[in-house]
């Protein structure tokens, strides 16, 4: 080798020292994210480290759970550096391919109407201001475009593989139950509904709901107690309320009519789906892949849970006839039933159903303004930072559960009396009007309110518990919380 030569390979090798390439830059980036997850400096990082470091992305437990399972090669359970860099240098592989594919004119940026494009072909149409909300949430440098620097860092530890799981992560909700069914259904694509995906998110939201309302059926009777007996005729404050149940038919008399209500979770949210359904057929025409803007969304969602509340409602019935009764009334929901048919005939398991129907509007309609404004507030003051995470959409559908239930508390309320109503076949009946009457009569505005107390108070553990079901049934049934496929998940 010439001296000359050995000078050209110097010089080269020392320019690189003071040009780093791209890709030693990247590796000088992963070095630095490894040693600040790894929290107890052992060398290794595992799914707590990730828990910690990665706290503010808002990622599932089983999103955190896929990144080690997909890097970890030696399956030890725990990600090593060289397991780690090998990880995001694949995973920035995916992004790069999928920022190609949104990258539509190839100018190396990508803006709103590119998003809704993308989302168009694979079967969600949504609108040119919903891309633009879209993009808000990733735009670092407010130039109303996403570069691949923005795009890379933005999902790098989403354990994103295609373009179909990110449409899905940017329209995800949160299916939860707090006892009440009237919330607007969630939109699909034709690919989940194809793909059995659908019914998977259905199942776990049901197993979830069911598990939610066992452990608050204390409250919910307390409520309906307190809703039925009013001021007149039971004076006592909430725990007075409390402690007459219990002396009267034990603790396990705290639970009576929650069997019925868990009963009638799987075909109230089969019907509702359904009906939801064939009526955004019947809106959109011809073209089914289009999704339903807001106020499209809940009119179809207000006419489905009109269905499916008028299929169910003689169990809504049955539901507070058992958790109004009394020790040894009744022998189960059969012979309830049996004596409700024998004594007041079949019309009395449709008692309060006007009352109810006309709830649906303003618990469906408020819901869903509320739950829209407090997510999208959250992502136009959050520009640049992660999409909004589980828990700020579980903390967004609790806020407006509770408004739509306080808007529709008091048709509630009357619809719950007119359900306890006992008379005889052919008896007189009073009507809502008439019981609206004499609520404000005899106790006042606040009468109609009465039992929301301990309403509201189910609010949070009902949500809590229905979050916690609900991610861990995903898992096992192959749906994560984010509303991805997982590989186990397949159909």
């Amino acid at each position: 080798m010439t001296c000359s030569t050995k000078s050209y390979i110097y010089f080269f090798v020392l320019l690189k020292r003071e040009n780093p390439s791209p890709d030693q830059e990247r590796e000088k980036l992963w070095a630095e994210l490894f040693d600040q997850l790894d929290l107890n400096k052992d060398g290794r990082i595992d799914i707590l480290d990730l828990q910690t470091g990665l706290a503010s992305q808002g990622l599932s437990g089983g999103s955190l759970e896929r990144i080690v399972e997909t890097g970890d090669t030696n399956h030890d359970g725990v990600l090593d550096f060289e397991e780690f860099t090998q990880y995001l240098r694949t995973h920035e592989k995916q992004l790069k391919l999928m920022f190609s594919s949104l990258d539509r004119n190839n100018d190396g940026q990508i803006d709103a109407a590119e998003i809704q494009q993308s989302m168009c072909t694979l079967g969600v149409n949504i609108s040119l201001e919903d891309a633009t909300r879209i993009l808000l949430s990733m735009d670092k440098d407010g130039t109303m475009t996403i570069d691949w620097n923005e795009w890379r860092d933005y999902f790098l530890f989403n354990p994103l593989t295609n373009m179909e799981e990110v449409v899905r992560y940017w329209k995800r909700s949160v299916m939860l139950d707090i006892g009440e069914q009237l919330t607007v259904p969630d939109e699909f694509s034709e690919e989940e509904k194809k793909s059995g995906y659908v019914w998977r998110q259905l199942m776990a939201g049901a197993v979830a709901g069911s598990v939610s309302r066992t452990g608050t059926a204390p409250l919910d009777r307390l409520k309906i107690f307190r809703q039925v007996h009013g001021s007149a005729d039971f004076k006592g404050n909430v725990l007075s309320t409390f402690q007459y149940m219990v002396k009267e038919g034990g603790v396990w008399s705290l639970w009576r009519g929650n069997g019925i209500n868990v009963l009638k979770i799987a075909p109230e949210t089969a019907i509702k789906f359904t009906a939801y359904e064939q009526i955004k057929t019947v809106m959109c025409g011809s073209n089914e892949t289009t999704n339903l803007r807001v106020r499209d969304r809940f009119v179809a969602g207000s006419l489905a849970g009109a269905i499916a509340q008028t299929a169910i409602y003689p169990m809504e019935v049955l539901k507070t006839r058992l958790a109004l009764r009394k020790t040894g009334q009744y022998s189960g929901i059969v012979d309830c039933a049996k004596q409700i048919l024998q004594r007041e005939g079949a019309t009395a398991f449709y008692k309060g159903y006007v009352p109810n129907i006309l709830g649906i509007v303003p618990y469906a309609g408020i819901d869903l303004a509320v739950y829209e404004t407090l997510k999208f507030s959250w992502l136009n003051r959050n520009r640049g930072l992660a999409d909004p995470g589980v828990m700020v959409l579980v903390g967004c559908g609790a806020v407006s559960s509770t408004c739509g239930q306080l808007a529709s508390y008091p048709l509630a309320l009357i619809r719950t009396r007119m359900q306890a109503q006992a008379s005889e076949r052919g008896g007189p009946k009073s009507s809502m009007l008439a019981l609206f009457h004499n609520i404000v009569t005899q106790e006042g505005v606040a009468g109609l309110y009465r039992g929301i107390s301990p309403n509201l108070l189910k609010v949070i553990p009902a949500v809590c518990m229905s979050y916690v079901v609900y991610e861990y049934t995903s898992i096992f049934l192959g749906v994560d919380i984010e509303g991805r496929r997982r590989g186990k998940g397949k159909g």
